[in-house]
Parts: C-alpha cells; structure tokens; sequence
C-alpha cells in the first residue's frame, strides 16, 4: 500500500452504522478495508509505505458541494482552502445560470461584468487569463491550471464538475435583452448545451432571477432540458422565487422537469422572507408527491438563513434588459430610478422575489471600489440613516458608484425552514459560497463543517452517518459518478478525517474566512491537500467530466 490509515471510525457514506477499520491506500484508489474484529482480538493489521495512525478519527469520503462559486477562484488561487480545509474534494461550479463558458468575445465581456460581485474577475482584472470559449477549453484550463510553477501537480486545490449555464447560453444566442427567443435562436441554444454536455458538462443551472435567464419561459427552458435529458444530465435551476409565490416556483421546474423528462436537483432549496416563515413542510409535501409519482429529484441547501448575492440582482427584471451600461443608465434617469423603487419597495420586485425590499435585511458584504469600503459590514438602512436619507437613496448611489459591483447579505431566513428541509431524504449540502467581498458570508468558509459541529453534535438534527452520506454518497449518485461518494474497495481515495467531537466551523459573520477546526487531514486521489490542519502544495484536483450516458 502507498498509505495505510489504521484505527479510524469509517463512516462510509451509505448511512449505515459506523465501523472501525484500517483503510489501505494504493495509486489514488482504495486498495482494501480490513475490519476490526468485534472483542478484544486484534487482527492482523495492513501496512504500507506510509502508515497514518487516525486514533479513531472518523475517516470519510471527500465531502462534494452540490452548489460553489469557485469558477474563477480555482483558477486564481492555487491554495483555496476556504473548501480544501472543510474537507470537500469535488466542487459543482457553473451555477445559477452565469458563467464563463460557453462564451463567444462579447458575451464573455458582458458575464464577467455581470458577475463581478461573486467573482471577481470584472473588467481591469488580469488575475485570470480567460483564454477558452468553450466548455471543454475551460476545462481544460482547470486542468493545468498552475502548471510549471512549483506545486506538488499542475492542476487545481481540489477537483470540480461543471454545469453548463443557462443565463450565458441565453446571452450567447440572444443577447441581454428581454424578448423571446426566435426559433434561430433556441435552435442555436440547444446546440450549445448539447455541444457543452459532450464536452464534459454534468447537467444545466438556471438564475430564473438573474438576467437574462430569467427572460426564458418556460417552453424554452423546457426545450434546454429535453437537451440535457437526452445526454443523461440534471437540470439545476435558482427558480423564480424563494419569496412570494416560493411554492408556485418550485411547483413550476416540477413540472417542466417532468414534462422535459429530466432529472431536477433544485439549488439552495429554501423558504425566505416573512411570508414562507414555517411553511417548509408544504414545499417538503410538494417534493414528496412528485416523488411518488415517479420524478428523479434531489436539493441542496446551506446551514445558514442569511442568503448572498449582489445588491443589482434585486432589481426588476425589466430593468436589467439590455446588460450592464442599461441597468447604470436607468438609474441616472430620476424618472426611470423612481419607477425601479416603486417596484422594489412597493410592489415586490421579481429581482428580491416579489417581496417590497426591507433595507434592515440587506447588508453590503463586498464592494468593487475600495473607496465604498465604509459601507461594507453595514445594512443600507444604517447607511441611510446615518446620513439622513432614504434607503433607496442609499442603494441607488451605492448601485451606481461600484458600477452595480456590490455583493450583499441578506437576512431573510428562518431556522425551522433550513432544519426541516435538511432532514428530507432528498437532502444534499452546498455552500453556495461567494469567496469575493471584504465580508463575504461565512458559509464559503464553513458550511460542511457547521453541518457536521451544529447540527449533528450539537443539535442532534441528523445523526452522524447520515449527515456524511448527504454530503457524499447522496451528490455523487445525482452527479453519476461511481467511483466517489464511499468508502469502498476500489473507489477513488478521496477522503477526509475529522473528530465529531471538535469539528466546527470557525468562520462566523465578523470574521468570515476563518478556517474550521477539527478536520486534520484531507486527500485527493490519495494524496494529501490537507495534512495536520496544514495546506500542503499538493494540487491533485482536476476537472470531473461525466461522459454522457446517451447521445441522440
């Protein structure tokens, strides 16, 4: 064996009891798993060239965020621990419908304004050669990411499965601009999500409150889906509201899912806002009778209430027609600004999912111009009140100064909706984790172990075992991947080793991109990223490519 890991508590990722084991590592996979016997026998112990003694620390798979925004971050940051610390080893970027590939010139220059505020990455930014146009050129730059400068592999902190995104799809063939798509078009968007599937894409995402995929109805979407379906995919959509009209939203991709025959994982799968406080159990009814009646579903959320994204995705769809310049000249225009804040304050802006903005929720977490710092850490209303004016007054300037580059919090959660949707059995966990901003929310940095310190130890929400299996097994089955989400003879040898009894996330609001304790070691492909709590130089991930199950 290259690495024996004796004496650890192997929990699996079934589900199943727990069991005490030495696990045999050799070239990348899981060569063997010998059992402690029961009593005080001891049996015959595995060696290897390496041999790490866990001390009953729980050994298990590597955990897999269903739902990251490390796009550029992978690309930019060769140590990234902000997930290599948590223990994750396979991250699904490309979500909520924007990212950077497939992209032709112009649309790569609209992406990368649009989604500034949870990237980076923004005109001016060199830290990132966008050198690929498509899906599988960007893969291929994940690849050999950081090779030929001196890390332990050439590749990326830890390895990541890509979606390929509806909202840039849409913006490749018809632009920013609300309309329907011609018939051209949606022929031209169909061969771009196929061409994105063959390419190495595990499925599609939407941002059904981002433009300009939210200026897709549903026949279109529809048609993408039946795409994905044929290529053996998963459709993954931030649907239309997780306010007002939630369960209407969700009833909604239920039913395009069926009617296109595609699998559906839905992202971040929450109830917010004041109208939906303890309405989970009617969104879990939903899921549960689509379920009997046949649907191929699965969800991910975030321990946390509080959400994130940027200050501009509140706005009303109509006003982000056209792109960026649009939205800015908009808001210059008195008249224009005034009709955006009826909409978001009075009317319920389809942007904050249809519910009149609370300034008191929305507080700044990043800014693009350091000279707007003062503001980051602070609520718009505080802002406002401090200078006498209103909190529209606040935010408009705010929009316009950073040039629409400012990522917020908004506290518009409830506790019982986020446990009782993590105890479903369609559960899986996701950070949903935005790395950019002066204060970015602390699920980036702490949402795997959160789950594992709050709501299992803690809170006893979810036992241990089960808990590890939404964070492993379960993703791995709705990616298709079948040498990953166990511990098992002959899957690959990504895993992580923590103490139940420390593990907890030391990442908290004030200070975000604090690292968790209690997870000494993680491996890629057998190899350590992680060892005693440390970052090593080891780059072992690569890009996950499923390979399409059916081609039509």
């Amino acid at each position: 064996m290259d690495l024996v890991i004796r004496d650890a508590r192997v929990v699996d990722g079934s589900g199943r009891e727990s069991y005490r084991a030495d696990v045999g590592v050799s070239g990348g996979r899981i060569a063997e798993i010998r059992r402690h016997p029961a009593g005080p026998a001891a049996g015959a112990r595995l060696s290897g060239t390496r041999v790490l003694d866990a001390g009953g620390l729980a050994l298990a798979p590597g955990f897999i965020d269903m739902h990251a925004h490390s796009d550029l971050a992978l690309l930019r940051d060769p140590d990234h621990s902000a997930k290599a610390a948590q223990g994750v080893t396979l991250e699904v970027i490309g979500q909520d419908g924007l990212s950077y590939a497939p992209v032709d010139d112009r649309t790569l220059a609209e992406v990368r304004r649009a989604i500034t505020g949870w990237n980076g990455g923004g005109p001016g930014d060199t830290s990132v050669d966008f050198d690929w146009r498509t899906v599988g050129e960007y893969l291929d730059r994940l690849d050999r990411a950081f090779e030929g400068q001196g890390f332990d592999g050439g590749g990326i902190a830890v390895n990541a499965a890509y979606l390929v995104p509806q909202g840039t799809v849409r913006m490749y063939a018809v632009g920013p601009d609300d309309r329907p798509a011609t018939a051209a078009e949606l022929d031209r968007m169909r061969r771009l999500v196929a061409e994105s599937l063959e390419q190495g894409a595990v499925g599609m995402s939407s941002g059904l409150t981002y433009t300009p995929g939210m200026y897709a109805d549903d026949a279109e979407l529809t048609a993408l889906c039946r795409v994905v379906a044929a290529y053996g995919g998963y459709y993954c959509p931030h649907h239309r509201s997780y306010g007002a009209g939630a369960l209407r939203a969700y009833e909604e991709m239920v039913d395009l899912a069926r009617t296109a025959g595609c699998a559906l994982h839905l992202a971040h799968a929450t109830m917010n806002f004041g109208v939906n406080e303890g309405r989970a159990p009617e969104l879990l009814a939903l899921l549960d009778r689509a379920l009997d009646d046949g649907a191929d579903l699965s969800l991910d959320t975030y321990p946390y209430t509080p959400g994130c994204t940027t200050l501009v995705a509140l706005l009303p769809g109509w006003a982000s027609s056209g792109g960026q310049d649009a939205i800015l000249e908009r808001l210059r225009d008195a008249a224009t600004a005034e009709r955006i804040r009826h909409h978001m304050e009075v009317t319920g802006a389809d942007g904050c999912h249809g519910v009149p903005v609370d300034w008191d929720t929305v507080e700044i977490s990043g800014v693009a111009d350091p000279a707007l710092t003062a503001q980051v850490g602070r609520t718009v209303a505080a802002t406002a009140r401090a200078r006498g004016e209103s909190g529209w007054t606040t935010a408009r300037r705010l929009l316009i100064d950073d040039r629409l580059g400012s990522t917020i919090l908004q506290h518009v959660g409830h506790e019982e909706n986020v446990r009782a949707i993590m105890r479903h059995r369609l559960h899986t966990g996701g950070s949903d984790g935005i790395l950019q901003g002066a204060k970015p929310h602390p699920r980036a940095y702490g949402t795997f172990p959160r789950y594992l310190g709050h709501y299992v130890r803690e809170l006893g929400v979810l036992s241990l075992e089960e808990c590890v299996a939404r964070l492993t097994s379960r993703p791995a089955a709705r990616l298709r991947l079948a040498d990953r989400g166990l511990v098992r003879e002959g899957h690959r040898a990504d895993l992580v080793l923590f103490d139940p009894e420390t593990v907890a996330a030391g990442s908290t609001f004030a200070a975000p991109r604090t690292l968790p304790v209690g997870i000494p070691h993680v491996l890629i492909d057998g190899r350590f990223v992680m060892e005693d709590g440390r970052r090593t130089d080891v780059l072992a991930g690569r890009s996950v490519r499923r390979t399409p199950t059916d081609r039509p």
